[in-house]
């Protein structure tokens, strides 16, 4: 046999320099590196570069239609979003030392819009609430008392949402996963809200929550007999989150009941059967058997879910505009408003930064929540 041309034992091909021809191969590294280059180029184009950019103009004044020239004003922007203060008022009193009382029977206090003007300390701030500590007013300022709102009003979506949103996707994959018939065009009714445009459902439920004509105030008023008026769903501060909240949870829980529903399939029937020997019943192998075997699927869910539900805008936007009484607005309709519809988008690129770096935050302690208690 030529010596050039050689098979070893290992039956690697030998070129003339006794190298193996495997080694002249491009490394595997550069592979993975090619393959993977698209979607990092993606994820810097549309994700990195964007929150850079916006990082950028929120150290100046820049606005989107202006002819002035953009202006380097440093912590500005963020001063104006994230600056809080209060002041304690004391109540009025007339000639005699009495303090002064409406027709209510309700005390007095000094215009505050007079008070925050004639101190400097509290210039462009502006009252956010107060509460009484016996008869002194304690007032909490902002000096944008909207986003404080926006921030409250999102959290509150999120505490509901996600229980809701993923309590009544395990219980559709649960029934799903049965062996019935007609099982598929269960599978395919469940998951149909997901496919469906999110505006297009907002519009949909705008009507079914209508006051006078909406669908849902005529089933309560039949199921109650008449005992119950009409409520106004959209356009009562108490009642328009839990609506929206509703509409939502309904909406997305498609998508986590695939999720669960792989994960159920997942698991061994061996073990159901084990438990079933053992004498457990239907709760005892939930709670034993499949709440166990779901444990990693429902730590992606809870994270995944918690990050989809900060971005809430289209259904405020569509539905209530924020309303009544900023009542539903949210961090996400916020920015918009502020950076596109007010035009300054320096302002609007901060309130995104402060939101991006709160959700990184939060989905970094739900990781470390769920990973302490793995390991525990």
């Amino acid at each position: 046999m030529n010596a050039n041309t050689s098979v070893n034992s290992s039956d690697t091909l030998t070129v003339s320099s006794g190298r193996p021809a495997e080694t002249r191969r491009p490394p595997r590294k550069r592979y993975v590196f090619l393959m993977s280059a698209p979607a990092l180029l993606g994820l810097f184009m549309f994700m990195v570069l964007p929150f850079l950019m916006a990082l950028g103009m929120s150290f100046t004044d820049q606005r989107l239609l202006s002819p002035n020239a953009t202006e380097w004003v440093g912590l500005r922007n963020y001063d104006r979003l994230l600056n809080i203060s209060w002041l304690v008022q004391e109540p009025v009193s007339d000639a005699d030392n009495h303090l002064k009382r409406t027709a209510e029977g309700e005390l007095v206090y000094p215009r505050l819009r007079s008070v925050l003007r004639k101190n400097p300390e509290y210039k462009e701030f502006k009252e956010f609430t107060h509460w009484s500590f016996g008869d002194k007013r304690v007032v909490l300022l902002a000096k944008d008392p909207s986003f404080i709102q926006s921030i409250i009003n999102t959290l509150l979506f999120v505490i509901l949402v996600v229980p809701i949103q993923c309590g009544t996707a395990l219980g559709l994959a649960l029934l799903i996963n049965q062996k019935l018939r007609g099982i598929f065009l269960f599978r395919t009714v469940f998951f149909s809200p997901v496919v469906t445009s999110i505006v297009v459902v907002s519009i949909v439920w705008s009507f079914l929550y209508h006051k006078d004509l909406g669908l849902f105030n005529h089933y309560l008023n039949a199921m109650s007999f008449g005992l119950i008026g009409p409520v106004d769903w959209l356009g009562d501060p108490d009642w328009a989150m839990p609506s929206i909240v509703l509409m939502s949870a309904w909406q997305a829980a498609g998508v986590q009941m695939l999720i669960f529903l792989a994960g159920l399939q997942g698991i061994s029937g061996d073990l159901y059967e084990a438990a079933e020997l053992d004498g457990a019943g239907p709760w005892g192998k939930f709670v034993n058997v499949t709440l166990p075997g779901l444990k990693n699927t429902t730590i992606f869910v809870v994270i995944s879910t918690t990050i989809q539900a900060f971005g809430l805008f289209t259904q405020v936007d569509v539905m209530t505009r924020g309303g009544p009484q900023g009542s539903t607005s949210t961090v996400m309709y916020h920015a918009v408003t502020k950076g596109f519809r007010e035009q300054d988008i320096a302002y609007g690129s901060a309130i995104s930064v402060i939101f991006f770096l709160a959700i990184l935050a939060i989905a970094l302690l739900q990781k470390r929540f769920f990973d302490k208690r793995e390991d525990a």
